[in-house]
């Protein structure tokens, strides 16, 4: 089931996106396999949920960057961690 920004998305998950998307070595594909949301949906919501400076600096920031894409990654497994990113179980994060 794929969540769209009409789903209600609670706080605390729209924070742990955000977070996800600032974080250079999370790609977008574990945003969506976390969440359900695309690369466009992970765009429009920090577009509705930022100021507009800071927002235009993140898009800099991301665009283009291949530790976000994993179609342009060169490597495909040892990839970065957060400590806070708790373990995936059934397309559900376990919250803290």
């Amino acid at each position: 089931m794929t969540k769209t920004l009409n789903t209600k998305l609670n706080q605390q998950d729209i924070d742990r996106i955000i977070e996800m998307a600032w974080e250079d070595r999370t790609p977008f594909g574990a945003i969506e396999l976390q969440y359900g949301l695309s690369e466009g949906q992970v765009i429009q919501l920090m577009r509705r949920e930022m100021k507009r400076s800071s927002f235009k600096m993140w898009r800099q920031r991301v665009q283009g960057r291949s530790t976000k894409h994993r179609a342009k990654r060169q490597f495909s497994q040892g990839a970065f961690k957060c400590s806070r990113q708790k373990s995936i179980t059934h397309n559900k994060i376990s919250k803290r």
